[in-house]
């Protein structure tokens, strides 16, 4: 079993809660625009693993890939900053989604904290919201959850607080 951190949308902020609350977990995915001062801290804390954000200069950009797709536990995994979600996937996603689907598609960008079972391609679909102070939203957050065998479980969303 894994137990994964998720976040997003950081630009720059990273609450001291985020440790209280990943601090049993595993890992940490973080999908898009960092910002600075944020990877480091989180690195050295736990094995971090994440995409760029559109927000992201070229030092993160030379860190993370735009795409991140690989295999946790039975789970075929796909992060990407700009993804949409079901039924409105991002044009540069929307082929391959349907064609390679993935058990798990993360997205972050949209500041929206969202969950979703796509029934066309029997894939969830988790958007973490945004955990930073920058942008429209309301309250910051974040989701923990695990993976065991083929499994996505024990999903929890995680209020840091106002913007």
């Amino acid at each position: 079993m894994k137990k994964i951190g998720l976040i997003s949308d950081t630009h720059g902020y990273l609450d001291d809660a985020v440790f209280k609350y990943f601090d049993d977990r595993d890992e940490i995915w973080h999908a898009g625009d960092f910002g600075p001062d944020v990877i480091e801290p989180l690195a050295a804390f736990k094995p971090l693993f994440g995409v760029y954000g559109n927000i992201d200069d070229a030092d993160v950009r030379a860190q993370f890939p735009e795409h991140l797709k690989f295999r946790c536990e039975e789970v075929d995994v796909w992060i990407t900053h700009i993804g949409g979600y079901p039924g409105k996937y991002a044009p540069q996603v929307k082929k391959e989604i349907y064609t390679k689907s993935p058990q798990l598609f993360i997205s972050g960008h949209s500041h929206i904290l969202k969950v979703m079972f796509d029934e066309k391609i029997q894939c969830l679909h988790i958007n973490p919201g945004a955990a930073g102070k920058h942008g429209w939203h309301k309250k910051r957050t974040l989701i923990r959850f695990c993976i065991s065998d083929e499994k996505i479980h024990t999903l929890e969303a995680i209020e840091l607080g106002d913007r």
